[in-house]
């Protein structure tokens, strides 16, 4: 039997990461409709600034969930409004790496960095145990949803 304060933390915790998840997607769309962007569009930057390399439009399909069809309008959108270049790749000349373009993410670092100093005021009261506790939770979330989407993406939609 599950101990029943367990259980309401896990119910309270369940309703504000809904609250939460709802809250950052909005965010983001407030975000995009500043800079005239797409959500989709800010979170691909946001994914190509966050890795060491350059990726390929197939990793973008990969790691946003949208088909390479659609990852490659969205990469056809952030290059023609100058956010991205495609590159050939040295190691393999086949590929084509799509580039963050440092001078035109300036606009948007510039806002990310205004908005997220107030963003960490949330976190200054929290000790460098709670920090490590939250980053491992955010790691296993991330981790977990690339398995959902894959899930997802396998089953048969509903009629």
């Amino acid at each position: 039997m599950t101990d029943p304060r367990r259980a309401r933390l896990y119910e309270e915790l369940s309703m504000e990461s809904r609250r939460y998840l709802a809250a950052y997607v909005l965010f983001n769309q407030a975000v995009a409709d500043h800079l005239g962007l797409h959500p989709t569009d800010v979170q691909c930057l946001s994914l190509l600034t966050a890795e060491a390399e350059p990726l390929t439009v197939k990793q973008i399909a990969d790691r946003t969930g949208l088909t390479t069809g659609s990852a490659t309008r969205l990469v056809d959108r952030l290059e023609r409004e100058g956010y991205v270049a495609r590159t050939p790749d040295r190691q393999d000349r086949r590929r084509v790496l799509v580039t963050p373009v440092p001078e035109r993410l300036a606009r948007v670092t510039a806002l990310w960095d205004d908005l997220g100093r107030t963003w960490q005021t949330i976190l200054d009261d929290h000790s460098e145990d709670e920090l490590k506790a939250i980053t491992r939770h955010m790691r296993r979330a991330n981790d977990l949803s690339h398995t959902q989407v894959e899930r997802l993406r396998a089953m048969p939609k509903p009629d």
